[in-house]
């Protein structure tokens, strides 16, 4: 083998080498990224059902306040 071929060997598998190490690197942060992704999604997911159950009561509520309306109006009527 020539040194000329040696040498492009080498270099080759030195940039082979720096590319694994940048996909090991993208992986991780992906990884990382992934995992607060996961964790927003996780919060979010909980604060939305709260939000749910607070329009439930604030519909209930209100409907409770429109049917005392209502009975005082017929009362008021009568």
């Amino acid at each position: 083998m020539s040194p000329d071929t040696s040498q492009n060997h080498s270099n080759d598998l030195k940039n082979l080498e720096l590319r694994v190490d940048e996909l090991i690197q993208l992986c991780q942060q992906f990884k990382s990224e992934n995992q607060t992704l996961r964790e927003q999604q996780s919060q979010l997911t909980a604060e939305r059902g709260h939000l749910i159950e607070k329009n439930e009561l604030a519909k209930s509520r209100i409907e409770a306040m429109i049917m005392r309306l209502k009975t005082l109006e017929q009362a008021h009527d009568e």
